[in-house]
Formats: structure tokens, sequence, C-alpha cells
């Protein structure tokens, strides 16, 4: 996939770096040269650029990528700004770093397709790990899903995932089961594999659910 992230600043540039290690051309774009050379040896091309300019972000082909991450800090009429143009020559995903919900709202109606609070949301993700100590990781999805890493509990060690019948009782679907000890993930999961006391399980489901899973003793 080809990704463009327009503001390297620090949430820009730690974007930028994880797709590049995820296997996907990036265009990293900044208009100051030492957050640029910050990258630059990091990523497919960083360019400095005036991303405001919509000719710029023509002749830079930003037209041809599959997406765009743009985050500029505090600058909303920039990100605004820069959010239309990329709608203008047909980006077909573009993601906005907001820092409000009036600033968001303007990003939803000027083409932006998904707008995030990183710290917001890591927040909530905090909160949720500090109100649950089974929890081992939360990702939230959408505001009612998420993906969640969970410690097993005590009552389910020795029983397979067709005796817990999670699903049923509790709403939510088993992806996956890692073992922290070897670093092992077990993607492909047969209903009869009894779970040990050391597992991770990876669910996904409905917030509401997964408290109630979370609870579970």
């Amino acid at each position: 996939m080809q990704v463009a992230v327009i503001g390297l600043g620090i949430f820009g540039r730690h974007v930028a770096l994880a797709l590049y290690q995820a296997g996907h051309d990036v265009l990293a774009i900044d208009r100051q040269i030492n957050l640029v050379n910050k990258v630059k040896n990091r990523v497919t091309q960083a360019v400095v650029a005036d991303a405001s300019d919509k000719q710029a972000l023509h002749d830079l082909g930003l037209g041809l990528v599959d997406a765009a991450v743009v985050s500029l800090g505090d600058n909303m009429a920039g990100s605004i700004l820069v959010t239309m143009f990329l709608k203008e020559i047909d980006v077909e995903r573009i993601i906005v770093k907001a820092v409000s919900d009036d600033h968001k709202a303007v990003l939803d109606k000027v083409g932006a397709t998904d707008v995030i609070f990183p710290e917001r949301d890591m927040a909530l993700k905090v909160a949720d790990s500090v109100m649950a100590q089974n929890v081992v990781d939360w990702l939230p999805l959408t505001e009612d899903f998420a993906i969640v890493e969970l410690k097993v509990p005590e009552s389910f060690a020795g029983r397979t995932l067709a005796e817990l019948e999670l699903r049923k009782k509790y709403g939510v679907q088993v992806i996956a089961i890692k073992q922290p000890d070897t670093d092992q993930v077990n993607l492909v999961i047969s209903p009869d594999e009894e779970i040990k006391l050391t597992d991770v399980l990876v669910v996904i489901g409905r917030n509401d659910d997964i408290k109630k899973l979370k609870e579970a003793k």
C-alpha cells in the first residue's frame, strides 16, 4: 500500500516509521527540513514541501496514494486546507489528527474519511487497562468495538474453547491465542484446543461484551 504522511511531528513520524516497517511504501512530507531528515533514511521517500500548496501535492503524486495521514499538530486551518485538497485530488482514504470536536466536525465536512484523537484514544486505552488488571492490551476499532489481549481467568484454564462457549455467553470471538513466554501466536484455533493459564486470548467484540468477559474469574 502507498501512504503519504503529512506532518512529521512526534505522532506523524511514528506513524510513518511504523507503516514503513510494516512493508508499506511511505512518502513523508513536512515543511521543516530537520523533521524530514529524521526519517529520510527510514521511509521510502521523504521530502520538504508545503502541503497547503495544492499544486505541490499534485506534483508529488499524492493523487496516486492509497491513503494519506495528516498530522499538523495544532494547525487546525492547515489540516483543514490539506484535507480539502487531498479530497479534490481524489485520495481515497484521508486520516486526519484532530485537536477538538469542532475541528473534527469541519474535517468531516471537507472530506476526511477518518478523524482521530490519538491522545484521547490512548488515554481511554490506558484507563481501560488500569481498571482491568487482566487486560494486556486494548485496541479500539470504533466507538463500540475493540480488539483486546486478555489474560486467561483461572476458571478458563484446562477447558477448551468449545466448552467455554465465549461467543454464546459473552458475544466475543477469539481470533488468536498468544503464549507470552515463547512469543508464539496461534491464529488457527481449534475449538477443542485446551486453554492454559499462561495463555493470552486475543478477542474481538463490542466494548460492553468485552467488559463482561474481563470480569470473569
